[in-house]
């Protein structure tokens, strides 16, 4: 799951330490939270990072679950398909600035000389649209609004927006009429993030629509290239929409796990560490 404990110096620490102390509906405020950020949260390190019984944990999570804020599954819980909890674009973009950046810049080197390419939407392809040079001559399809807005400024860019119903919280379209707005086009190269991979299972993301929308993107791609910096790795998420068959690049940190980058090099896709 990858969560730390909050600091000795935080009174969330203080009070996650001691069994009991913390009352019942801020234990849930943070296990939403948690599960939002990290897309999957444990049962057992759940009661270790609050002091209590793991069958209190599971109350905690059906709970949580009747009120739709998340999903159990087997040993902890993912992600409601909602937006309610999912964390702000711009939070988001502040999250390994430093790795997104080095992804970002290696990634340049993946842009083809002319033609069209799609950038699919989110923080890590955010910073990638900020790295892209202002003279590139490129078609540009995407289904992100803040990415529209930063290509649109390149005098030789020309940016195609994908319609459909804006998702607040990220600022992009992911819905049916995204999907359908993809599908005829075919591109030079696709540039996709993910909310989580495993080098048995490929790619994958809490979100149902999106994960259609990613497959319907990497459909349309003679190349596709995947940003995704080391903390997705590991992350089996909800549903999956890509097998590594699917992605010919996957662009990534030094910091990502050695034998997990192995198994993907092994099963055909470069692996490129920044």
């Amino acid at each position: 799951m990858g969560i730390h404990s909050p600091s000795s110096h935080s009174p969330s620490s203080e009070l996650a330490g001691a069994p009991g102390v913390l009352f019942q509906t801020e234990r849930h405020r943070e296990i939403s939270m948690l599960t939002a950020t990290h897309g999957r949260v444990e049962v057992s390190e759940l009661a270790s990072r609050f002091g209590v019984t793991t069958e209190t944990i599971r109350r905690d999570l059906s709970e949580l679950q009747d009120q739709r804020l998340l999903r159990r599954v087997h040993g902890g819980a993912i992600v409601w398909e909602t937006d309610e909890f999912e964390p702000r674009l711009a939070v988001r973009q502040d999250q390994h600035h430093d790795e997104k950046r080095r992804m970002s810049i290696r990634a340049l080197e993946e842009l083809p000389d002319t033609g069209t390419i799609i950038i699919d939407s989110g923080s890590t392809l955010a910073r990638f649209a900020e790295s892209v040079p202002h003279d590139i001559n490129l078609r540009v399809v995407t289904n992100s609004l803040p990415i529209a807005q930063v290509l649109a400024e390149h005098n030789d860019a020309e940016v195609i927006v994908i319609g459909g119903k804006v998702r607040a919280n990220t600022m992009a379209m992911v819905d049916a009429d995204a999907i359908a707005a993809i599908e005829p086009y075919v591109v030079d190269t696709v540039f996709v993030s993910t909310d989580g991979l495993t080098a048995e299972k490929g790619l994958s993301t809490p979100y149902r629509q999106e994960a259609q929308l990613k497959r319907a993107m990497i459909a349309r791609g003679r190349r596709v290239v995947a940003l995704v910096d080391h903390s997705k790795f590991g992350k089996d998420q909800f549903v999956r929409f890509a097998e590594w068959n699917d992605i010919d690049v996957l662009i990534t940190t030094v910091e990502a796990d050695p034998e997990t980058v192995e198994l993907i090099e092994a099963a055909g896709t470069t692996v490129v560490q920044t």
